[in-house]
């Protein structure tokens, strides 16, 4: 195993061999060029750039942050595939969300269907949709917010997103499921007008891979792998805890 060795990124590396490239993705960068800004900047491409040819197997969202994996040759991609393809890797994620749910534990099997209106959102479709399921942890309650656990058994295109918006549980900053609303201190609520705007404590969307356990594909070791919080989100959530969930809710 090489951690980092030939690669030369700003962008955490989690694991480097012959076969793998694990790396930590920062929020806000894409994992693949946007199809209306081709030459922006992208994680495969700034990874390329110091090491190689990269496979993708799978993607997070611009503004997801954590665990991903890319391929370093086309049998190590091939291999991976059929790995996703088999739901052999698991896929953990923390969440935090608007909303206080009744119970610890729960799986959400909403059936998805993707760019099903006109904000090209997944949606649910008991008819059309794709089988999705998620199974859901309570981690910490924050007064107004939980902190989850999101485990998604299958792999459809916002799949975590959608279920918890249909369960009554956006993510939090999330524009496009939910209000948009950032994370901030109780006190900047609702500020006078003509006063500074409000520092958010967490401004982008609220999602975290946390962890990725798979089979090497030359060795068939089990491997996994787990990201820390960025630090606007270990930042909020250091001060949802510290200010009580009773000042949050």
């Amino acid at each position: 195993m090489n951690v980092g060795g030939e690669v030369k990124s700003d962008i955490p590396i989690l694991w480097s061999d012959a076969a793998l490239l694990v790396v930590n993705k920062p929020a806000g960068l894409p994992t693949l060029p946007d199809g209306y800004h081709p030459d922006s900047p992208c994680l495969v491409r700034t990874l390329e750039s110091s090491c190689g040819r990269l496979w993708v197997v799978h993607r997070l969202d611009r503004y997801t942050s954590g665990v991903l994996v890319l391929a370093r040759s086309p049998e190590a991609h091939r291999a991976l595939n059929i790995q996703f393809d088999r739901r052999q890797i698991v896929k953990v994620y923390h969440a935090l969300v608007v909303g206080a749910p009744s119970w610890a534990e729960r799986t959400v099997s909403l059936r998805l269907r993707a760019d099903g209106d006109r904000k090209h959102r997944t949606v649910v479709d008991a008819r059309r949709g794709k089988p999705a399921v998620t199974r859901l942890r309570v981690l910490e309650r924050l007064g107004r917010y939980t902190l989850l656990e999101a485990r998604p058994e299958t792999g459809r295109t916002h799949q975590i997103r959608a279920h918890l918006a249909a369960v009554g549980l956006p993510i939090v900053a999330d524009a496009l499921y939910g209000d948009g609303a950032p994370v901030v201190l109780p006190e900047q609520r609702g500020r006078a007008g003509g006063s500074p705007p409000a520092e958010p404590l967490l401004a982008r969307l609220g999602l975290h891979a946390w962890s990725l356990t798979l089979q090497h594909p030359w060795t068939q070791e089990t491997l996994r792998f787990a990201a820390p919080y960025p630090e606007d989100m270990a930042a909020a959530l250091s001060h949802l805890r510290s200010q009580g969930p009773e000042k949050w809710a």
